[in-house]
């Protein structure tokens, strides 16, 4: 045979599940978008197209569904962490089975006091808005024995009006940079941070909490780091997950620098005492980087893209 088969992969994609949680007349959201894939003894499909082995996308698609039925979602990595055990564990042919989530966040909405002029206003407990833009994302990989567990988010956009220099860098005939000792710092933050927790006997975190943790670790050091780069304050928000959530061993980031440029208006008679800006799109600085627990190992990726 001039061909062998390499390494191989199956399962449905992006399935949008949303699940409402009835207490009385106050409703809970979990809305997930939930990628499956499966590997193992799965040669013969390749070679001959004997499907024995192969549990259809479909049941994955089906499953997915049950499962937030049966279970319910208490966050998105117990979610995962339940479809990935039933994936190994029921189909003697599945060695690995990967579980990616986005969960896309809602929020309620603020209703009118009891006095308001509309009647039941404040009796409202179902309705809810679209939190922002950010993206909470997971990955679960178990191969009946081991669990990782990567979980992170993207599209957090945040920006310091101040406290924020760029200077003394290398120079050469190219650089027109002018240095900045009061900038504009913003970025789209894109994180993923791996969980310590592999073994069904060890305890497990409480995966909500510790994301909003996170969050709120990462968002407090970039608001409370005097910034003179970029890197610094990527590694600020690192250490600062890491010290605090012992449950998180290794965090990698990917910062876009969203320059702000501040505008000449000059020629129109203006000082811009740093306060109108051009915000510029493209191109764009891209900070990336990993912060480790000392003595721990780099396991994600250098290149999130498909993470």
């Amino acid at each position: 045979m001039p061909t062998i088969l390499g390494q191989n992969q199956y399962g449905k994609a992006e399935n949008r599940v949303v699940r409402i949680t009835r207490d009385g007349d106050t409703h809970h959201i979990k809305d997930l978008n939930v990628s499956v894939a499966l590997s193992g003894d799965m040669d013969e499909v390749h070679y001959s197209g004997s499907n024995a082995n192969v549990l259809p996308t479909d049941t994955t698609k089906n499953t997915v569904f049950a499962f937030a039925k049966e279970h319910g979602i208490q966050s998105a990595e117990q979610f995962g962490i339940h479809l990935a055990r039933h994936f190994v564990t029921s189909q003697e042919a599945i060695g690995t089975a990967r579980i990616r989530i986005e969960e896309y966040a809602w929020e309620r909405i603020a209703t009118s006091d009891a006095n308001s002029r509309f009647i039941g206003a404040d009796d409202v407990k179902h309705s809810f808005v679209r939190k922002g833009q950010e993206t909470r994302t997971t990955q679960i990989t178990y191969d009946g024995q081991k669990w990782e567990v990567v979980s992170g988010l993207k599209d957090l956009t945040v920006m310091n009006s101040t406290n924020s220099e760029f200077w003394g860098y290398a120079k050469d005939r190219y650089t027109t940079l002018k240095e900045a000792y009061d900038r504009i710092l913003a970025t789209d933050v894109s994180a993923r941070w791996r969980y310590n927790w592999a073994d069904d006997e060890e305890r497990m975190p409480n995966w909500e909490k510790s994301y909003e943790q996170a969050r709120k670790h990462m968002l407090q050091a970039f608001a409370e780091t005097y910034s003179l780069s970029l890197q610094q304050t990527l590694y600020q928000m690192g250490s600062r997950i890491i010290e605090s959530r012992s449950e998180i061993d290794e965090i990698r980031f990917s910062l876009p620098n969203n320059h702000h440029f501040l505008v000449d208006l000059e020629p129109f008679g203006l000082e811009n005492d740093n306060e109108v800006y051009f915000a510029a799109d493209r191109p764009y600085g891209l900070i990336e980087a990993t912060v480790l627990r000392d003595g721990a190992e780099q396991r994600i990726p250098v290149d999130m893209t498909n993470l």
